[in-house]
Protein backbone atom coordinates (compact mmCIF):
# COMPACT_ATOMS: atom_id res chain seq x y z
CA UNK A 1 0.00 0.00 0.00
CA UNK A 2 2.94 2.57 0.89
CA UNK A 3 4.60 1.58 -2.66
CA UNK A 4 1.49 2.09 -4.37
CA UNK A 5 0.96 5.53 -2.50
CA UNK A 6 4.73 6.05 -3.30
CA UNK A 7 4.49 5.89 -6.83
CA UNK A 8 1.54 7.57 -6.98
CA UNK A 9 3.39 10.70 -5.42
CA UNK A 10 5.97 10.79 -7.63
CA UNK A 11 3.70 10.37 -10.64
CA UNK A 12 2.15 13.28 -9.38
CA UNK A 13 5.52 15.00 -9.31
CA UNK A 14 6.93 13.92 -12.54
CA UNK A 15 3.11 15.52 -14.10
CA UNK A 16 3.59 18.68 -12.07
CA UNK A 17 7.09 18.93 -13.86
CA UNK A 18 5.89 18.40 -17.12
CA UNK A 19 3.01 20.97 -17.22
CA UNK A 20 5.23 23.66 -15.12
CA UNK A 21 7.87 23.02 -17.12
CA UNK A 22 5.61 23.54 -20.36
CA UNK A 23 3.63 26.78 -19.16
CA UNK A 24 7.30 27.85 -18.52
CA UNK A 25 8.42 27.50 -21.74
CA UNK A 26 5.88 29.17 -23.19
CA UNK A 27 5.80 32.40 -20.97
CA UNK A 28 9.67 32.67 -21.63
CA UNK A 29 8.34 32.19 -25.31
CA UNK A 30 5.77 35.19 -25.19
CA UNK A 31 8.33 37.74 -23.35
CA UNK A 32 11.07 36.94 -25.48
CA UNK A 33 9.61 38.50 -28.50
CA UNK A 34 8.35 41.02 -26.35
CA UNK A 35 11.45 41.34 -25.01
CA UNK A 36 13.66 41.31 -28.47
CA UNK A 37 11.44 44.27 -29.51
CA UNK A 38 12.98 46.42 -26.16
CA UNK A 39 16.52 45.10 -27.56
CA UNK A 40 15.35 46.68 -31.33
CA UNK A 41 14.29 49.75 -29.76
CA UNK A 42 17.88 50.02 -28.53
CA UNK A 43 19.82 49.97 -31.40
CA UNK A 44 20.14 51.71 -34.57
CA UNK A 45 19.36 51.42 -37.79
CA UNK A 46 22.79 50.53 -38.87
CA UNK A 47 23.08 47.88 -35.64
CA UNK A 48 19.80 46.04 -37.06
CA UNK A 49 21.20 46.08 -40.48
CA UNK A 50 24.05 43.81 -38.75
CA UNK A 51 21.21 40.99 -37.95
CA UNK A 52 20.05 39.46 -34.40
CA UNK A 53 21.14 40.35 -30.27
CA UNK A 54 20.02 40.04 -27.51
CA UNK A 55 22.80 42.44 -26.18
CA UNK A 56 21.12 46.29 -26.06
CA UNK A 57 22.62 48.80 -28.29
CA UNK A 58 22.45 52.03 -26.34
CA UNK A 59 20.53 53.86 -28.73
CA UNK A 60 16.91 53.52 -26.56
CA UNK A 61 16.86 57.55 -25.97
CA UNK A 62 18.42 58.63 -29.34
CA UNK A 63 15.45 56.58 -30.91
CA UNK A 64 12.68 57.96 -28.86
CA UNK A 65 13.73 61.37 -29.37
CA UNK A 66 13.88 60.60 -32.83
CA UNK A 67 10.26 58.90 -32.95
CA UNK A 68 9.13 62.00 -30.35
CA UNK A 69 10.20 64.86 -33.16
CA UNK A 70 9.64 63.09 -36.11
CA UNK A 71 8.38 65.85 -39.03
CA UNK A 72 6.22 63.44 -40.64
CA UNK A 73 4.57 61.69 -37.60
CA UNK A 74 2.91 63.64 -34.55
CA UNK A 75 2.83 60.72 -32.08
CA UNK A 76 1.25 62.39 -29.15
CA UNK A 77 -1.58 63.26 -31.29
CA UNK A 78 -1.69 59.48 -32.49
CA UNK A 79 -1.59 58.16 -29.09
CA UNK A 80 -4.09 60.72 -28.20
CA UNK A 81 -6.49 59.49 -31.39
CA UNK A 82 -6.12 56.07 -30.99
CA UNK A 83 -6.48 56.29 -26.78
CA UNK A 84 -10.18 58.21 -27.58
CA UNK A 85 -10.81 55.72 -30.22
CA UNK A 86 -10.54 52.43 -28.29
CA UNK A 87 -11.59 53.08 -24.57
CA UNK A 88 -15.05 54.89 -26.05
CA UNK A 89 -15.46 51.56 -28.17
CA UNK A 90 -14.32 49.42 -25.56
CA UNK A 91 -16.80 51.10 -23.09
CA UNK A 92 -19.83 51.57 -25.29
CA UNK A 93 -18.91 48.01 -26.64
CA UNK A 94 -18.75 46.01 -23.63
CA UNK A 95 -21.93 48.27 -22.18
CA UNK A 96 -24.47 47.70 -24.94
CA UNK A 97 -23.57 44.24 -25.70
CA UNK A 98 -23.91 43.50 -21.65
CA UNK A 99 -27.29 45.01 -22.65
CA UNK A 100 -28.63 43.20 -25.05
CA UNK A 101 -27.54 39.88 -23.49
CA UNK A 102 -29.23 41.58 -20.71
CA UNK A 103 -32.36 41.86 -22.67
CA UNK A 104 -32.67 38.00 -24.96
CA UNK A 105 -31.95 36.31 -21.28
CA UNK A 106 -34.26 37.73 -18.68
CA UNK A 107 -37.14 38.85 -21.26
CA UNK A 108 -39.70 36.34 -23.00
CA UNK A 109 -40.67 37.72 -26.02
CA UNK A 110 -42.26 35.96 -29.13
CA UNK A 111 -39.05 35.99 -31.51
CA UNK A 112 -35.99 35.64 -28.65
CA UNK A 113 -34.53 32.83 -30.15
CA UNK A 114 -35.03 34.49 -33.44
CA UNK A 115 -33.14 37.36 -32.48
CA UNK A 116 -30.40 35.35 -30.66
CA UNK A 117 -29.88 33.27 -33.34
CA UNK A 118 -29.48 36.29 -35.52
CA UNK A 119 -26.78 37.81 -33.72
CA UNK A 120 -25.11 34.72 -33.89
CA UNK A 121 -25.44 34.45 -37.31
CA UNK A 122 -24.05 37.95 -37.89
CA UNK A 123 -20.69 36.95 -35.97
CA UNK A 124 -20.10 34.80 -38.74
CA UNK A 125 -19.83 37.49 -41.40
CA UNK A 126 -16.51 38.60 -41.89
CA UNK A 127 -16.02 42.44 -41.10
CA UNK A 128 -14.36 43.45 -44.08
CA UNK A 129 -17.35 42.30 -45.92
CA UNK A 130 -19.28 45.12 -45.48
CA UNK A 131 -16.30 47.65 -45.38
CA UNK A 132 -16.76 48.47 -48.91
CA UNK A 133 -20.43 49.59 -48.89
CA UNK A 134 -19.34 51.70 -45.46
CA UNK A 135 -16.27 53.50 -46.86
CA UNK A 136 -19.08 54.65 -49.47
CA UNK A 137 -21.46 55.37 -47.33
CA UNK A 138 -19.01 57.89 -45.26
CA UNK A 139 -17.74 59.22 -48.53
CA UNK A 140 -20.75 59.93 -49.67
CA UNK A 141 -22.03 62.03 -47.00
CA UNK A 142 -18.88 63.55 -45.30
CA UNK A 143 -18.16 61.49 -42.83
CA UNK A 144 -14.36 60.77 -43.04
CA UNK A 145 -11.96 62.41 -40.91
CA UNK A 146 -14.15 61.75 -38.04
CA UNK A 147 -13.28 59.71 -34.65
CA UNK A 148 -16.99 58.98 -34.13
CA UNK A 149 -17.12 57.13 -37.34
CA UNK A 150 -14.45 54.51 -35.87
CA UNK A 151 -16.88 54.31 -32.57
CA UNK A 152 -20.04 53.87 -33.26
CA UNK A 153 -20.12 50.58 -35.64
CA UNK A 154 -17.98 48.81 -32.95
CA UNK A 155 -20.42 49.04 -30.51
CA UNK A 156 -22.46 46.02 -32.57
CA UNK A 157 -19.97 42.97 -31.36
CA UNK A 158 -22.06 39.65 -31.96
CA UNK A 159 -18.87 37.90 -30.03
CA UNK A 160 -18.83 40.44 -26.95
CA UNK A 161 -22.66 39.82 -26.77
CA UNK A 162 -22.42 35.61 -27.00
CA UNK A 163 -19.85 35.99 -24.39
CA UNK A 164 -21.95 37.98 -22.46
CA UNK A 165 -25.18 36.11 -22.70
CA UNK A 166 -23.04 33.16 -21.73
CA UNK A 167 -21.79 34.65 -18.61
CA UNK A 168 -25.59 35.68 -17.36
CA UNK A 169 -26.60 32.10 -17.90
CA UNK A 170 -23.91 31.02 -15.50
CA UNK A 171 -24.01 33.38 -12.53
CA UNK A 172 -27.14 35.61 -13.07
CA UNK A 173 -30.09 33.82 -11.25
CA UNK A 174 -33.46 35.37 -12.36
CA UNK A 175 -35.09 35.20 -9.27
CA UNK A 176 -32.76 38.36 -8.26
CA UNK A 177 -33.89 40.52 -11.29
CA UNK A 178 -38.00 39.63 -10.04
CA UNK A 179 -37.18 39.80 -6.74
CA UNK A 180 -35.71 43.91 -7.55
CA UNK A 181 -38.97 44.63 -9.77
CA UNK A 182 -41.49 43.05 -6.61
CA UNK A 183 -39.02 46.27 -4.77
CA UNK A 184 -40.32 48.65 -7.40
CA UNK A 185 -37.08 49.02 -9.45
CA UNK A 186 -37.13 50.00 -13.47
CA UNK A 187 -35.20 47.68 -15.43
CA UNK A 188 -32.13 50.57 -16.55
CA UNK A 189 -31.82 50.40 -12.39
CA UNK A 190 -31.71 47.09 -12.33
CA UNK A 191 -29.47 46.22 -14.95
CA UNK A 192 -27.15 49.30 -13.90
CA UNK A 193 -26.89 48.81 -9.74
CA UNK A 194 -27.54 44.64 -9.75
CA UNK A 195 -27.03 43.21 -13.15
CA UNK A 196 -23.48 45.09 -14.17
CA UNK A 197 -21.85 45.09 -10.95
CA UNK A 198 -22.63 40.87 -10.83
CA UNK A 199 -20.73 40.82 -15.03
CA UNK A 200 -17.92 43.20 -13.55
CA UNK A 201 -15.22 40.03 -14.60
CA UNK A 202 -16.79 39.69 -17.82
CA UNK A 203 -16.68 43.50 -18.35
CA UNK A 204 -12.80 43.33 -17.66
CA UNK A 205 -12.56 40.71 -20.10
CA UNK A 206 -14.07 41.67 -22.91
CA UNK A 207 -12.88 45.57 -22.07
CA UNK A 208 -9.51 44.49 -22.34
CA UNK A 209 -9.95 42.42 -25.81
CA UNK A 210 -12.04 45.33 -27.07
CA UNK A 211 -9.61 47.67 -26.34
CA UNK A 212 -6.56 46.22 -27.82
CA UNK A 213 -8.95 45.19 -31.24
CA UNK A 214 -9.51 48.72 -31.51
CA UNK A 215 -6.33 50.28 -30.77
CA UNK A 216 -4.24 47.71 -33.07
CA UNK A 217 -7.20 48.31 -36.13
CA UNK A 218 -5.23 49.31 -39.08
CA UNK A 219 -7.63 48.40 -41.54
CA UNK A 220 -10.27 51.09 -41.45
CA UNK A 221 -9.35 54.22 -39.71
CA UNK A 222 -6.65 53.58 -43.22
CA UNK A 223 -9.51 53.89 -45.23
CA UNK A 224 -11.20 57.17 -43.30
CA UNK A 225 -9.05 59.04 -42.26
CA UNK A 226 -6.64 60.78 -44.63
CA UNK A 227 -5.71 63.60 -42.42
CA UNK A 228 -2.79 63.76 -40.05
CA UNK A 229 -3.91 65.10 -37.30
CA UNK A 230 -6.88 62.23 -37.48
CA UNK A 231 -4.49 59.15 -37.78
CA UNK A 232 -3.95 56.53 -35.30
CA UNK A 233 -1.02 55.00 -34.47
CA UNK A 234 -0.87 51.77 -36.39
CA UNK A 235 -1.47 54.42 -39.29
CA UNK A 236 2.25 56.26 -37.76
CA UNK A 237 3.46 52.95 -37.70
CA UNK A 238 2.92 51.85 -41.19
CA UNK A 239 3.73 55.59 -42.67
CA UNK A 240 7.60 55.16 -40.78
CA UNK A 241 7.86 51.61 -42.28
CA UNK A 242 6.57 52.92 -45.91
CA UNK A 243 9.09 55.52 -45.90
CA UNK A 244 11.85 55.93 -48.79
CA UNK A 245 15.15 54.42 -48.21
CA UNK A 246 16.83 57.95 -47.12
CA UNK A 247 15.14 58.46 -44.41
CA UNK A 248 13.90 54.82 -43.31
CA UNK A 249 14.79 54.14 -39.16
CA UNK A 250 14.11 50.90 -37.84
CA UNK A 251 15.01 52.25 -34.91
CA UNK A 252 11.76 54.56 -34.84
CA UNK A 253 9.75 51.83 -36.18
CA UNK A 254 10.58 49.57 -33.42
CA UNK A 255 10.16 52.19 -30.71
CA UNK A 256 6.78 53.57 -32.07
CA UNK A 257 5.69 49.97 -31.70
CA UNK A 258 7.13 49.82 -27.89
CA UNK A 259 5.13 53.00 -27.54
CA UNK A 260 2.00 51.43 -29.14
CA UNK A 261 2.23 48.33 -26.87
CA UNK A 262 2.60 50.30 -23.45
CA UNK A 263 -0.97 51.25 -22.98
CA UNK A 264 -2.02 48.50 -23.66
CA UNK A 265 -0.22 46.90 -20.79
CA UNK A 266 -1.19 49.80 -18.85
CA UNK A 267 -4.92 48.29 -19.73
CA UNK A 268 -4.25 44.50 -19.16
CA UNK A 269 -2.39 45.60 -15.42
CA UNK A 270 -5.33 47.75 -13.96
CA UNK A 271 -7.74 44.74 -15.06
CA UNK A 272 -6.14 41.54 -14.83
CA UNK A 273 -7.34 40.58 -11.80
CA UNK A 274 -11.14 40.89 -13.05
CA UNK A 275 -10.14 39.17 -16.44
CA UNK A 276 -8.68 36.02 -14.80
CA UNK A 277 -11.67 36.25 -12.33
CA UNK A 278 -13.82 36.57 -15.53
CA UNK A 279 -12.56 33.95 -17.41
CA UNK A 280 -12.70 31.18 -14.68
CA UNK A 281 -16.09 32.07 -12.95
CA UNK A 282 -17.66 32.52 -16.28
CA UNK A 283 -16.91 28.57 -17.65
CA UNK A 284 -18.76 26.69 -15.10
CA UNK A 285 -22.82 27.39 -14.68
CA UNK A 286 -23.36 27.84 -10.88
Amino acid sequence: MEKTDKQARIKLLVSRIIVYGILIFLAALCLFFFYLMIINSSRSNAQLNTGFTIIPGGHFIENLKNAWHDGDINIPVGMKNSFIVAMASALLTTYFSALTAYGTYVYNFKYKKLVHLFILAIMMIPSQVGAVGFVQLCFRYGLTNKLWVLIIPSIAAPAVYFYMRQYLQATLPIDMVEAARIDGSNEFKIFNTIVLPIMKPAVAVQMIFSFVGSWNNYFMPALLLNKPEYRTVPIMIAQLRSADYSKFDMGKVYMLMLMAILPVMVIYVILSKSIIKGVTSGSVKG
